[in-house]
C-alpha cells in the first residue's frame, strides 16, 4: 500500500467518479500527469474534486466518434483514477493541476452531467493491485531491446532525448514515462493501459516502438533522417 497518507485506500474510493475524456492522453498508476484546465465544465469538475477526495478519472474517447464533442463522445471502457497532488490558479482563470495515478477502473454506468462534466459509476474490483507498490524488478523486461527500439522510434519521429537519463532510469519509471509520453495512437495508448502488469506493459511498449518505427521507415522509403 502507498506510504502517502493522502492516498485513498481501496475502501475509500468513491462510488461516483468525475471523468475527463482526452484523446491520446494516458495516465498510469504511480505516474504523474500535468494538466492545464480552462473549460468551465472542467474548472467545475476540479472544484468538486478538491472539495472531496481530489479524484478524477482520466479516460479516452473511443475512436468511432471522430467529430463529436468530448462531452458526448462514447469513451473506452477502461480509464485510470488520478488524485490531484498539486494545484495552482492563473491570472487568466485557468487551473494548473497534476494528477497522480492511483488505479484503473472500468466504466460501470455513465450518469447525468453535473455542471457540464461527465460522471460514472466506476468498477475498481479488478485493479486493487494497482494500489500496491510492485517489487523493484529491474529484469522484468529486456532493457537492451527497449533501448534499441526506442532509438529507432525516436530517430524516425525526430524526437530528441536525454539518453543518459533514459539509460539510468529505474525500470517502472522508464516504462511508465515512455508509455505516457510517446505519441502513440489512441488504440495503442489503450493497449498499454490494458496491460495487466508491468512485464506485459513493457513487452507491449517494445512491440509498439518496433512496429511504429518499422512502419515509419517503410513510409519514408527506408531513409533515415539526417541529424
Amino acid at each position: 500500500m502507498s506510504e502517502n497518507p493522502f492516498d485513498p485506500t481501496f475502501d475509500e474510493l468513491p462510488e461516483i467518479l468525475p471523468i475527463f475524456p482526452l484523446t491520446g492522453v494516458l495516465l498510469l498508476p504511480r505516474a504523474e500527469l500535468p494538466l492545464n484546465i480552462f473549460e468551465p465544465r472542467y474548472l467545475a469538475m476540479v472544484d468538486q474534486a478538491l472539495a472531496g477526495r481530489r479524484l478524477i478519472g482520466m479516460i479516452q474517447p473511443s475512436l468511432e466518434t471522430k467529430g463529436l464533442q468530448m462531452g458526448s463522445a462514447p469513451c473506452f471502457p477502461l480509464g485510470c483514477v488520478g488524485r490531484i497532488v498539486s494545484f495552482a490558479e492563473t491570472e487568466d482563470g485557468r487551473y494548473l493541476i497534476t494528477l497522480k495515478g492511483m488505479l484503473r477502473f472500468k466504466v460501470g454506468e455513465e450518469l447525468s452531467l453535473e455542471k457540464g462534466f461527465r460522471r460514472v459509476r466506476p468498477d475498481y474490483s479488478e485493479f486493487r493491485d494497482d494500489l500496491e507498490r510492485p517489487e523493484v524488478l529491474e529484469d522484468f523486461f529486456d532493457r537492451d531491446r527497449l533501448l534499441t527500439a526506442l532509438r529507432a522510434y525516436f530517430s524516425v519521429k525526430r524526437i530528441r532525448a536525454d539518453w543518459e537519463a533514459i539509460e539510468q532510469a529505474p525500470g517502472e519509471r522508464l516504462i511508465t514515462s515512455l508509455a505516457m509520453a510517446c505519441p502513440f495512437e489512441a488504440l495503442e495508448k489503450q493497449a498499454l493501459l490494458m496491460a495487466p502488469n508491468l512485464s506485459t506493459r513493457a513487452e507491449t511498449l517494445i512491440k509498439l516502438l518496433e512496429l511504429d518505427a518499422s512502419s515509419a521507415q517503410e513510409t519514408q522509403g527506408g531513409a533515415k533522417p539526417r541529424h
